[in-house]
């Protein structure tokens, strides 16, 4: 599955830690959000599956097909 930048949609460069977009010069990381509460998820990955626990209000188990997506930057653009 292809990420697009938030802010130009342009594809992202995955660099193993975060994402990068080259149009932006800026980093990226993803966030996954409760669809109930929109506190950040942890990832449980197990057997090839992932599923997302919310720590947050409901302290539950999330479908993947239910969590929010959205990118944060990290830091300032890069200014190279």
């Amino acid at each position: 599955m292809s990420r697009h930048c938030p802010h130009c949609q342009q594809p992202l460069d995955w660099t193993g830690t975060h994402y990068h977009c080259a149009a932006c010069q800026q980093d990226l990381r993803h966030l996954a959000l409760c669809p109930d509460c929109q506190a950040e998820l942890d990832k449980l990955q197990a057997c090839g599956s992932a599923s997302y626990f919310c720590h947050g209000r409901c302290n539950a188990l999330k479908s993947k097909s239910r969590v929010l997506s959205r990118f944060e930057p990290i830091g300032p653009p890069s200014s190279d």
